[in-house]
């Protein structure tokens, strides 16, 4: 049996944006966790070009809420992780997808988080016509994020830590 699953970032309201392949090694009934290795191919569809990725991530995907994470893994360790506010994140027929809706909350290797992509949520909003609803749902949902990785709750623990020493070798 294989753990592979493909990820797929969609534009609103279901624009194939990117996507990339991972291993699933945890699924709950709340997320699913995927480890990607360095080597694996980013597939760009809205920049038409393909990149490859060099370094390994723990990828996290909540089922019921409006964000995913990314953590970049060095010697077993988070170094820096990138968060996009999104709708919740669908898993069927092994492919994961979710609809990214630009902003981003992002911690780069020793610096502290910060609020990013503003700008571009703007201007998406008006190029696919976000609705008003789904607009003030991304803002409430970039408040709660902030609140999650405040408060250090999973995946921004030490949790995460203990699932990278099972899977990375």
């Amino acid at each position: 049996m294989s753990n592979v699953v493909k990820i797929k970032a969609l534009k609103f309201p279901n624009i194939l944006h990117y996507e990339w392949e991972g291993e699933l090694i945890h699924h709950t009934s709340d997320y699913l966790l995927v480890l990607c290795k360095p080597g694996r191919k980013l597939i760009h569809h809205t920049k038409n070009n393909i990149f490859t990725i060099d370094y390994t991530s723990l990828e996290y995907f909540p089922l019921k809420k409006w964000f995913t994470a990314a953590m970049e893994v060095e010697d077993g360790k988070v170094v820096s992780t990138y968060c996009n506010v999104a709708k919740p994140s669908v898993f069927k027929n092994e492919e994961i997808s979710f609809v990214d809706l630009d902003l981003d909350f992002i911690q780069e290797k020793n610096n502290q988080w910060a609020v990013v992509d503003e700008d571009e949520f703007e201007l998406n909003s008006i190029k696919y016509g976000y609705p008003k609803e789904l607009k003030v749902e991304a803002v409430k949902a970039l408040e709660r994020l902030k609140e999650e990785v405040g408060q250090g709750n999973f995946p921004f623990d030490n949790q995460v830590a203990s699932l990278l020493k099972n899977q990375i070798s």
